[in-house]
């Protein structure tokens, strides 16, 4: 197993057996009997006062993990005055939600939002139920009370593009024509954004770095004037087309990187989406709490696993950098079940079989100790077990892609449990999301951002 920082591993060489860990497991776990009967309120009085709650799922499709943390998010938003929810999904996509559940007028638009591969991470029956708990939770509300849901992630160029020109095509019809300009070279790549970078590296292509961040410095130039010394959501257009500028030349500089090389797209990736965390916590005010819905490998400190000695960061990293004991971290976990995932990048997805999990894997240790669902509190754990779980084991990732016949290679790598995560939640046997497609179109009002255009 890789190398961990030396404040990840314990004194003494001495390992317990699978079996004498499972056991110390079961001592420290706090069982549940299901998702529907599960109680927050132990989770939330160790939470406190942090202001950021990053939490996880180890897999992108996944029924429990995503009813689990829209629970917690639930209590977080009506207990704790969290108003930020911002999740692993593009700005203007999130943003098509944020409208329906903060009760404003969608915008224009001529695309499905998260239409994409892969469509099911968001577009499903688990993440509906929560959309509608928060526009109705949000109904009546002043403003400044209700709770909205936000885009981290930087795939969307072109969505953000377009967004941004929108914008200013209503309020600066002389800064639109100068966007388009210079958002006019990324044009020819609209319908593969891979191809920019390709581009600059088999041809002369100059590419379009100066132009997006130029036009990023002129949208945030011309918001702090008209802003300055403000916080709330009067200025939410403007500070929404400022986000879109934000994943343009991120984006840009993600697609120039993946193929021109000299920075970790991994880390411009993750980077980005805690800027604009940032960003969207500043915007909101000086008391505001954000919780980030993100896969364990993003949430989940990097400096704790084999990424970490790779020189990966992650949105969990950040987070404790910025904001110390202010940021709470979980994580899940399951053995076997099912998975809504694609065999390929790209490719459709479909309900797959997860195979037991490795017996030397942190997940073949919470099998062996026989409770089939429980939280295990980390930060507030006691000293033995914290010691014995911070001892490397591997641990099992599933994205949008499983390749069940190369899982051990392809998706286990090395982690230091405690430093990982704050708390892991355990859940032994789970099931694929349900996706959304055309059939469920009838039970959708007409402004829902997953209503799809064609019904």
């Amino acid at each position: 197993m890789s190398r961990l920082p030396a404040h990840a591993r314990p004194e003494s060489d001495v390992y317990r057996s699978p079996a004498d860990l499972a056991r110390l497991v079961a001592e420290h776990a706090e069982p549940f009997d299901s998702v529907d009967d599960f109680d927050p309120e132990p989770i939330l009085e160790r939470i406190g006062d942090a202001r950021v709650v990053c939490i996880g799922e180890a897999t992108h499709g996944t029924s429990e993990f995503y009813r689990l943390r829209a629970r917690i998010t639930q209590a977080l938003v009506d207990q704790k005055g969290f108003r930020i929810v911002a999740a692993e999904a593009d700005w203007a996509d999130a943003e098509r939600i944020d409208a329906y559940v903060r009760g404003r007028e969608p915008g224009e638009t001529e695309r499905d939002a998260f239409g994409r591969f892969p469509t099911w991470m968001w577009r499903n029956e688990e993440v509906r139920d929560f959309v509608e708990w928060l526009r109705d939770r949000n109904a009546g509300r002043d403003e400044a009370e209700r709770a909205g849901f936000f885009g981290l992630d930087l795939y969307g160029l072109y969505e953000s593009l377009h967004e941004v020109l929108r914008y200013l095509d209503a309020t600066d019809p002389e800064l639109a024509a100068d966007a388009r300009i210079r958002y006019g070279c990324l044009m020819p790549f609209e319908g593969d954004p891979a191809a920019y970078g390709r581009a600059l590296i088999r041809t002369r292509y100059a590419g379009c770095e100066s132009g997006v961040v130029g036009m990023l410095r002129d949208l945030l130039r011309k918001r702090l004037a008209a802003t300055a010394g403000t916080h709330g959501t009067d200025d939410f257009p403007f500070f929404n087309a400022t986000e879109n500028a934000r994943v343009v030349a991120d984006a840009e500089a993600y697609y120039r990187e993946s193929f021109v090389g000299g920075a970790n797209t991994w880390n411009l990736r993750d980077t980005h989406m805690v800027a604009t965390l940032q960003s969207l916590m500043d915007h909101v005010g000086d008391d505001a709490k954000a919780v980030v819905w993100a896969h364990n490998s993003h949430v989940g400190d990097a400096l704790a696993t084999q990424m970490g000695a790779q020189g990966d960061i992650n949105v969990g990293h950040l987070c404790r950098q910025a904001f110390g004991d202010g940021a709470y971290l979980i994580g899940f976990g399951t053995h076997t079940g099912t998975v809504f995932a694609a065999d390929g990048w790209g490719e459709t997805g479909r309900v797959k079989t997860v195979r037991p999990s490795h017996p030397e894997s942190i997940e073949g240790v919470a099998h062996a100790s026989g409770v089939a669902r429980f939280t295990l509190p980390l930060c507030h754990g006691t000293d033995d077990l914290r010691a014995e779980l911070s001892r490397p084991r591997i641990e099992r990732a599933i994205g949008v892609i499983y390749r069940p016949e190369t899982e051990l290679q392809s998706h286990y790598f090395a982690a230091d449990l405690p430093g990982q995560f704050d708390e892991w939640i355990w859940l032994d046997e789970t099931q694929a999301v349900t996706p959304l497609g055309p059939s469920h179109a009838p039970s959708l009002p007409a402004a829902h951002p997953f209503r799809l255009l064609a019904d």
